[in-house]
């Protein structure tokens, strides 16, 4: 596992907009919560003109994915998304420098029934989550209710990354590398708790399989969640953040472990998994990662979405 400590090679010049960025949030985690919400709305409004290509590809994951919507209702979802996008940069900052007590206040659970019975059967935990924008915010929030090791990607800045790192680790156990599955299969086996997103397109790959994502039949998707949980003694926690409506905070949400769940079919199983992050998409969709090209890799012969 990456050893993380400041370097003396942080003070290069070529990292200046990096730590500028990271005392931009510091500074910004110290205002109202409220005021937080309204400048990160006028941040995302103002995005949504200048990041051309971000917006194309949230408007065609949309479209894609809720194809009875008309173009006004594609525009409109494309523009709320914006929005919580940027929201999500000022939340960064909350997850990171926010004292326990600040975020406790604003934190709703909902499910923890679910979570406490994995508990009392002593049984290892892989919660599946998804790529809201919610992330760095609900990492926090899971880690004050239930530390756990978490999968993650590397940033390619030093800087960045270590920051990711550092905001992470506040309340978690350990941050493991996404292509490290000994070390998540390790923390499960110990009846230890590990959080997984499973929906992102990296590529074609050994280990993801296509199927269906909304409307869309053939979704590259990771088919990790099924390897991971044939691990004896296991079960699979759906869990997610969503920002709620005006200042009332942020509701963590367990679902109940998936019944029947892995079986001896890859993709029937991950099938299961896209069907159960639909289900969170649909809870608040204008809060999902859309302008990720979820949809990059098609199947052979097929021509590209974007």
């Amino acid at each position: 596992m990456k050893q993380y400590k400041l370097e003396i090679g942080f003070c290069h010049p070529k990292y200046w907009l990096a730590w500028s960025g990271i005392l931009a949030l510091f500074i910004s985690s110290l205002l109202p919560y409220g005021l937080l919400l309204f400048i990160g709305k006028q941040l995302g409004r103002l995005s949504y003109y200048v990041v051309k290509s971000r917006r194309h590809i949230a408007r065609r994951n949309i479209e894609l994915c809720f194809p009875a919507l008309s173009k006004i209702e594609v525009e409109e979802k494309v523009r709320l998304n914006f929005e919580n996008s940027g929201i999500a940069l000022f939340e960064m900052g909350m997850a990171w420098f926010w004292p326990s007590w600040r975020i406790r206040g604003l934190l709703k659970i909902s499910g923890r029934e679910h979570l406490q019975q994995a508990k009392d059967q002593g049984k290892g935990i892989l919660f599946m989550g998804a790529h809201f924008l919610t992330l760095e915010m609900g990492a926090r929030a899971l880690g004050l209710i239930q530390p756990c090791s978490a999968v993650y990607r590397a940033h390619s800045n030093a800087v960045l990354d270590y920051w990711f790192y550092w905001g992470r680790m506040r309340e978690h156990n350990a941050m493991l590398d996404r292509r490290d599955l000994k070390a998540m299969l390790r923390v499960l086996k110990k009846g230890e708790a590990l959080w997984y997103a499973p929906d992102h397109d990296y590529g074609a790959h050994k280990s993801s399989v296509f199927a269906p994502f909304f409307e869309v039949e053939n979704s590259n998707t990771v088919a990790g969640t099924s390897t991971l949980a044939r691990v004896k003694n296991s079960c699979v926690i759906p869990v997610f953040l969503k920002r709620l409506p005006g200042e009332l905070g942020y509701e963590l949400v367990f679902y109940k472990a998936l019944d029947n769940f892995p079986t001896k079919d890859l993709q029937a199983d991950t099938h299961v998994t896209n069907q159960q992050i639909e289900k969170m998409v649909l809870e608040c969709d204008d809060q999902y990662m859309w302008m990720h090209r979820r949809f990059k890799t098609r199947p052979e012969g097929e021509k590209t979405f974007y």
